[in-house]
């Protein structure tokens, strides 16, 4: 009975401390999140600084973006493909995909690549400066360290992480063009009709109010945990594997949220 109550009072304990964990990180992010948006509007604008970011943000992850969202529209374009051709519905093979695009894979997928391409680069640059103590060195010389070195960024992606959740808008209902037309026969007016017609304005700003809100996820959580980093360069390692692995659930979580916020709640 003493050994039960024993492990009962360890589990107990590991959970309090997973919870005060917990509370602790979505404090620390909460507040830097209130520091950025403080910043923001507060001279120097940082314009150089900006735009420098918003080529690495959404220039360079043009061409993976690209990929991912033409694969994606052809295999969705596929696997429907293969259930509607049994009730011979392959004229809403278009519809499909462009729904789907729209409203979810688009702004999902983007998010999810440019968690993992820029916000693991931002925890591990920010994280680097911060074991080497180049951020105290900012600090000393009474420069504001989220000024400096978080609102750039966080005004880069969310300028750009929707620009490329458009893209990837595109490139998908392409990818199931291709398949529509060249594999399935589909008619190019028929493919076409059929993807613009349904599509309402609804489906594409939901899209990018998410990517927004995907945008801010990455940028709050890559730059906390660059800033919080410890521990030389083993730290800034774990750094960088939190940040990625945070963002990605919170992307889902989020997406969850809100796909049920816009077409469940309140209707």
């Amino acid at each position: 009975m003493r050994a039960i109550i024993s492990t009962l009072a360890r589990i107990a304990g590991g959970l309090g401390h997973r919870f005060i964990d917990i509370v602790r990180y979505a404090g620390g992010v909460s507040i830097l999140m209130v520091q950025t948006l403080f910043w923001i509007p507060i001279p120097p604008l940082r314009t150089r600084q900006t735009i420098e970011q918003m080529s690495k943000i959404g220039v360079d992850s043009f061409p993976i973006v690209s990929m991912i969202s033409m694969f994606t529209g052809m295999v969705l374009a596929l696997q429907s493909a293969y259930q509607l051709q049994r009730f011979a519905a392959e004229m809403y093979i278009a519809s499909l995909v462009a729904f789907s695009m729209t409203r979810e894979l688009a702004p999902v997928l983007t998010a999810l690549i440019v968690a993992g391409r820029v916000g693991a680069s931002i925890t591990a640059e920010l994280g680097t400066m911060k074991v080497t103590e180049q951020i105290d060195a900012l600090e000393t010389l009474a420069t504001n360290p989220v000024k400096y070195l978080v609102v750039p960024r966080f005004l880069a992606l969310v300028i750009m992480v929707p620009i490329l959740t458009l893209y990837a808008d595109l490139i998908g209902i392409m990818g199931g063009y291709l398949i529509g037309v060249y594999k399935l026969g589909i008619s190019h007016a028929m493919y076409m009709k059929n993807t613009w017609d349904p599509l309402k304005y609804k489906d594409i700003w939901t899209g990018l109010i998410k990517s927004v809100v995907f945008a801010v996820i990455v940028c709050i959580v890559a730059c906390y945990e660059g800033m919080t980093t410890e521990g030389g360069a083993e730290g800034v390692g774990r750094s960088t594997t939190a940040s990625v692995v945070t963002s990605f659930i919170l992307i889902i979580a989020s997406d969850c949220f809100l796909t049920a916020l816009f077409y469940f709640i309140g209707r």
